[in-house]
């Protein structure tokens, strides 16, 4: 017998933590985020869908106060104070080659050469898939009690070079991640109607 999924469904505490109360910071508390807690981190994350198990998503946690002062310079000025102060900041990346994995990830079918030679599907496949897993990192990381300040406010082409050159990886958005101040939060700002939004067809 199928179990209920309704006895699946998260309680509201845990609804609350993932969403409803989840804010975007920008200021921090002090607190470490250390290495354990990262790959935890990318092991909840790497369990969420994506087409044909192509993992293409590619992590550069930024942590070393070195790295954080080569990632400065490749931040728009609003973004920089708020990033330097964050314990961590991911670079949310895609591989343009993710493709040679997948005899490994998906043995079901010759999937591989679904994009070997196929440049222009192989990126955009990599940048939507790549794109959900920095999604499912932000999820992750409120599940493990951390704030997330994702943003795009900064050079893709100024990050690949200082940090991803000679690589097929290609930046994507960044995510700071920490303990937020909730004293320092502006108001939530409003969000759509159900009915603006959406339809049922």
């Amino acid at each position: 017998m199928l179990d209920d999924p309704t006895k699946r469904a998260l309680d509201a505490p845990a609804l609350d933590v993932l969403f409803e109360s989840a804010r975007t910071h920008s200021n921090w508390r002090s607190g470490d985020i250390d290495e354990a807690t990262l790959r935890r981190l990318y092991d909840l994350l790497k369990m969420a869908p994506t087409s044909a198990n192509c993992q293409p998503g590619r992590f550069l946690f930024v942590r070393s106060r070195a790295a954080k002062e080569k990632l400065a310079p490749c931040l728009m000025e609003g973004n920089r104070d708020k990033t330097m102060a964050a314990p961590v900041t991911v670079i949310v990346c895609y591989d343009l080659e993710f493709y040679q994995k997948l005899p490994a990830l998906f043995p079901h079918a010759d999937a591989k050469s679904w994009f070997e030679g196929k440049d222009d599907f192989a990126r955009e496949t990599a940048f939507r898939n790549g794109t959900l897993q920095g999604a499912y990192l932000i999820m992750a990381a409120r599940a493990l009690g951390l704030d997330c300040g994702p943003m795009s406010g900064f050079d893709n082409a100024k990050v690949d070079e200082a940090f991803l050159d000679g690589t097929t990886w290609r930046s994507n958005f960044l995510v700071n991640l920490g303990y937020g101040d909730p004293g320092k939060l502006f108001p939530r700002a409003p969000r759509p109607a159900f009915d603006d939004m959406c339809q049922v067809v």
